[in-house]
């Protein structure tokens, strides 16, 4: 399933609007879930048939650190949270999902999560991937900026024609935040919630120019005529503009990108053309 990039902003509103939100909601026909497992956080994501959000949940947890799982148990354990969260919003059981896992490591990162879970895996792309799937584009990257890695897909004639990860996101740019301040890593992840006060961007602006020079090597070559951001990171107010100035592309920022993955990855439910 491919929707427009209007389309995706106001179901990525609807799914704000929806994030930990109480209070229960009627749902009817098939019911679409996704699980985003992040280096800082895991969000659960449940669509109806139209691909529209009703829930979403998301908590923050280092269970996954630069595509590797650093606490099996526990991201189970959240995972099982969050949809049971789901299901008693929406008044339904929950038997399956969609997932993602960064570009260049094994899928089973992911899915061997959500089986612990209890849930059975429908469907698994790489998360750059999952985006480039659900938006329609054409010579075009996915830049997606998560806690501990950066990845890229690049998208031709509506098809994924590359792939890739590499370590770099806002675990980096928070270390170089308790760096300058001297203060802890939790102190620096709290600051950067704060941005303009503790003038992050300028802080961030070494790690973001490394993460463009990651890009800039993925899609070397590639058919690329913009950017599409995505990814916790990329909440960061000023990040387009660095982006734009070292690329030297249009970029494409949606209004919330923490939950543009998310998204995607639930999507993929609507048309499961991916290995489950």
């Amino acid at each position: 399933m491919t929707i427009t990039w209007e389309e995706a902003e106001q179901r990525l509103a609807q799914a704000a609007a929806a994030l930990n939100a109480a209070g229960t909601v009627s749902a009817t026909g098939p019911l679409h879930v996704g699980v985003d497992l992040g280096t800082a956080d895991v969000v659960v994501m449940v669509l109806n048939e139209r691909g529209e959000p009703l829930a979403a949940f998301l908590e923050w947890a280092e269970v996954v650190r630069d595509g590797v799982v650093v606490d099996f148990i526990g991201a189970a354990d959240i995972v099982r949270r969050l949809v049971a969260k789901a299901e008693a919003r929406l008044g339904v059981t929950l038997p399956n999902a969609a997932t993602s896992f960064p570009p260049g490591t094994d899928q089973r990162l992911s899915t061997n999560i959500l089986e612990r879970a209890g849930l059975e895996v429908i469907a698994v792309a790489d998360e750059p991937s999952c985006v480039a799937q659900l938006l329609h584009l054409d010579k075009a990257a996915v830049v997606d900026i998560g806690g501990g890695t950066t990845g890229t897909a690049v998208v031709a004639g509506g098809e994924v024609v590359f792939s890739d990860d590499e370590p770099s996101g806002g675990r980096h740019i928070g270390l170089a935040i308790a760096g300058h301040y001297g203060i802890s890593f939790e102190a620096a992840e709290q600051r950067k919630r704060e941005p303009e006060r503790y003038g992050i961007l300028d802080l961030a602006r070494p790690t973001l120019q490394r993460i463009c020079d990651i890009v800039t090597g993925h899609i070397q070559g590639q058919p690329v005529e913009r950017i599409v951001l995505t990814g916790g990171t990329c909440c960061l107010p000023g990040i387009a503009a660095v982006f734009a100035e070292e690329l030297g592309l249009p970029i494409e920022l949606p209004g919330e990108p923490l939950l543009l993955t998310p998204l995607a990855i639930a999507s993929l439910g609507l048309n499961p053309t991916s290995d489950g």
